[in-house]
């Protein structure tokens, strides 16, 4: 039972911690302005989440293009460092080898989850006709998820079911992630 709550305690840190550096990567890559400033509520609320760990990172990772890899780097540690917590709180038996992989695929599951987060509050959003800082912030950080599903899926009667798509193409993806990581895992 222990063991069960320090594993939900730890997924919810890292899953804050961890989801608001990948937000910090992504919006920086995407070039949202981050400051309240600009009107970036969020961007605020990320920083102070953040900064602690992702600013001394920044001293020996540096950024590649638009790409920040001390974000990146920032959410591997956190999951590295939950995936290590938890092995040794089982008794470390099994091989240390694996965290890595764990660690790594914990990173692409986040990346998953955080994206269908976005879409969905970006789906009941646009049911909602009103123009906040939020919503122009949703709507820029899912456009260019949205854009190549676009594409290929007509408007229905006046909807857009990109949105639908999008969410099915993420669970799929999920699917596969999960598929592929237990194999990665029993291979190694």
């Amino acid at each position: 039972m222990l063991y069960s709550i320090i594993s939900l305690l730890l997924e919810v840190l890292t899953g804050l911690i961890g989801g608001a550096c990948l937000l910090r990567l992504y919006m920086q890559f995407q070039r949202i302005p981050m400051s309240s400033r600009s009107g970036n509520p969020l961007g605020s609320f990320i920083f102070a989440l953040t900064d602690w760990l992702v600013l001394p990172l920044r001293k020996i990772v540096p950024p590649l293009g638009r790409w920040d890899l001390a974000s990146l780097v920032a959410v591997l540690l956190l999951e590295l460092l939950q995936f290590l917590v938890l092995w040794l709180l089982a008794g470390g038996h099994s091989g240390l080898g694996s965290l890595a992989i764990l660690a790594v695929f914990g990173v692409v599951r986040m990346a998953l989850s955080g994206m269908t987060g976005l879409v969905i509050v970006y789906a009941l959003l646009s049911w909602m006709p009103s123009r906040s800082p939020v919503a122009d912030l949703i709507d820029r950080l899912c456009a260019p998820l949205l854009a190549p599903v676009r594409r290929y899926v007509p408007l229905v009667g006046g909807i857009d079911l990109s949105t639908l798509a999008l969410l099915v193409l993420l669970q799929v993806a999920s699917i596969v992630v999960g598929q592929l990581q237990g194999w990665v895992l029993m291979m190694g």
